[in-house]
């Protein structure tokens, strides 16, 4: 059974709602046969993304940058994960209270030296999430799980 590895770093209120469409979106009744793991970025080991056949990034924009929750994951799992996960599918999601570009910059650049494919659209949020923004959140869980079957 394929495995979707949800890494995710999520400090407040804003990103706990998107993290939890995320996680509605790739656990939908509507997708069978996909096994989905959380993991808080600060406790994502090599195993787990090894392990994992997709995956899905959760962060906040701080500082002009990803989170240092994310970045330590990225740190940790890149020369040991770099040829083995070459070509999996993932997609992430980025809140922010006023900007998010350098944090997507940051993301797919680490995500390309990876070799990761991405299969959906970034949800970028400024602000507190609308319906809409978590209705995005939900597609783009329920997108990264399906192109694992």
């Amino acid at each position: 059974m394929p495995t979707l590895l949800i890494v995710h770093h999520t400090p407040s209120p804003n990103l706990q709602a998107m993290f939890e469409a995320v996680v509605s979106g790739a656990t939908t009744d509507e997708i069978e046969g996909v096994t989905v793991v959380r993991r808080p970025a600060l406790a994502a080991t090599v195993p787990d993304v090894l392990a994992a056949d997709g995956y899905l990034l959760g962060t906040t924009a701080n500082l002009g940058y990803m989170s240092g929750a994310l970045k330590h994951f990225f740190d940790q799992i890149y020369y040991p994960c770099l040829d083995a996960t070459r070509d999996r599918p993932f997609g992430y999601y980025v809140h922010g209270g006023s900007d998010v570009s350098g944090t997507v910059r940051g993301i797919e650049s680490i995500t390309t030296g990876l070799g990761w494919s991405q299969v959906s659209a970034a949800v970028t949020v400024t602000g507190e999430p609308t319906k809409a923004d978590l209705e995005a959140c939900w597609e783009l869980g329920a997108t990264v799980a399906a192109t694992l079957l």
